[in-house]
């Protein structure tokens, strides 16, 4: 890629979710080829493009798909340049469409997107064509349902045919690489470390007491953080979980990944937490007017959840609750 990239976007999901429309509306020309015909793009492209001065790479991605539905060599190499992209990128946004449930392809997307902790967006497009028959509050709510892991990732409704809220998303892009590039002063580190035992001790493994001496940010890209125990095989998997939630609510890199890894105090080796949860003020961007859907993201720990924006008409009835077709239907039955 460019050297001169201020930031490099991957926009993954399975085929025929808007991917290419997207990434032509940001670069406001034809770059990519666009069809109705699932699976047109079958490798990744990258676009270079500059927007308010600052020169931006997006990889368009491959759509991906299951791997027993992978026909030909050239899809099933397409899938493999697909992740190999996701590993090339600052952030990534998973795309959905909006007609369609969350299938097993988006879970194994998001689980690829965890294990190289990148900071992501999941972007629901193509949101003019449900929004009258469903709220963004209810498709968040379903979205978040699907991947309970993945809590602190933003959530952005746009249109890319019209181009919708691209450029909103664009900006939460930026914001979510400078939290993945930020430091905490070790002293900050651990005054929450220290707050989150006393407020939840480890369990004890049999007759030892997990301990925690202290806490050092070892890097960014993503934010990595090392805890110096008396042994790390002495912390259960959903202790690890509760203290790399508290780290996030608590330092200013709340919606990108956290390498949370444990060591032996005197040891340079260590266990990387087995689970690193992958992705406060809306973004400001495009003036799209009052009705745009807006861009869900996480609220801080001490407050309480933050509610979805509704839409600027406030006496509209809240939208049924969307039927789901008989077991194993992709799309939703209005």
């Amino acid at each position: 890629p460019p050297a001169d990239a201020a930031l490099k976007i991957a926009t993954g999901g399975r085929r025929n979710v808007g991917k290419s429309t997207f990434i032509n509306s940001l670069a406001e020309s034809e770059r990519v080829i666009v069809s109705e015909v699932p699976g047109t793009t079958r490798d990744s492209i990258d676009v270079k493009f500059e927007r308010d001065g600052k020169t931006f790479l997006a990889i368009d991605t491959a759509g991906v798909q299951k791997k027993t539905s992978m026909a030909t060599s050239v899809e099933y190499y397409s899938s493999h340049r697909a992740e190999r992209s996701i590993r090339r990128a600052d952030v990534v946004l998973q795309f959905f469409d909006a007609r369609h449930r969350v299938g097993r392809v988006d879970k194994q997307l998001a689980q690829y997107i965890v294990n190289e902790h990148k900071p992501a967006i999941f972007v629901v497009n193509k949101w003019d064509l449900v929004k009258d028959d469903m709220s963004t509050e209810k498709m968040a709510e379903y979205v978040r349902k699907m991947f309970p892991m993945l809590e602190h990732v933003p959530i952005a409704f746009i249109t890319a045919k019209s181009g919708k809220n691209v450029l909103r998303l664009l900006q939460l892009a930026i914001q979510l690489h400078k939290q993945a590039g930020t430091r905490v002063s070790t002293g900050d580190l651990n005054r929450v470390i220290r707050a989150a035992v006393e407020a939840t001790a480890p369990p004890m493994q049999g007759s030892k007491t997990p301990k925690i001496f202290y806490a050092t940010q070892i890097g960014v890209y993503p934010p990595t953080i090392v805890l110096f125990t008396n042994g790390p095989e002495l912390f259960e998997e959903t202790y690890v979980r509760y203290l790399t939630k508290t780290l996030r609510d608590n330092l200013p890199f709340p919606e990108v990944a956290i390498n949370l890894m444990l060591r032996a105090k005197g040891e340079g080796g260590g266990r990387r937490a087995a689970i690193d949860d992958a992705p406060d003020a809306a973004a400001e961007g495009d003036s799209d007017g009052d009705d745009a859907p807006p861009i869900v993201r996480k609220a801080p720990a001490p407050r309480p959840p933050r509610a979805v924006v509704e839409h600027s008409d406030a006496d509209a009835p809240v939208a049924p609750r969307p039927r789901k077709k008989k077991p194993g239907a992709e799309t939703w039955d209005f």
